[in-house]
């Protein structure tokens, strides 16, 4: 539901609640031409009333607005923390891995490297005018 809606629905609940009351209230209260003028002290008539209503309902939507965009905005803010924090984590566990990566990288070509010099040397051996072919008849 949106907020529009949510605004809507307790104004129009006691505009109809109102309006009902209204021709109840004109159905029963009709009187006699000839009837004394209502006494200073009467209750508010149907319109102040429907005012009144109407109001309560105003203050109320607003109340359980501010009500809501407040919890947005905690939810809000705990959200992007916590994107922040799964971010940082997931950062330094990638700089963790890449440099691991690196390092078995490194070992891996230093092995590979070593193996090859070593099978120049036992080739070289075999190769006669070198010098790893003198230092083997040695």
């Amino acid at each position: 539901m949106n907020t529009s809606f949510i605004r809507t629905v307790p104004v129009v609940l006691a505009l109809a609640l109102a309006s009902i009351g209204v021709s109840a209230v004109a159905q029963t209260t009709a009187a006699p031409a000839t009837a004394a003028p209502a006494p200073a002290t009467a209750e508010p008539s149907t319109t102040e009333k429907v005012k009144e209503a109407g109001k309560d309902a105003v203050d109320a939507t607003k109340r359980t607005t501010k009500k809501a965009v407040n919890a947005t905005e905690r939810g809000t803010k705990k959200a992007w923390n916590a994107t922040k924090r799964t971010t940082k984590k997931a950062t330094n566990a990638t700089k963790s891995v890449a440099a691991k990566t690196g390092d078995a990288v490194e070992t891996a070509g230093h092995k590979t490297a070593d193996g090859m010099r070593s099978a120049g040397k036992a080739i070289g051996e075999k190769v006669p005018g070198t010098a790893e072919n003198e230092a083997a008849k040695k």
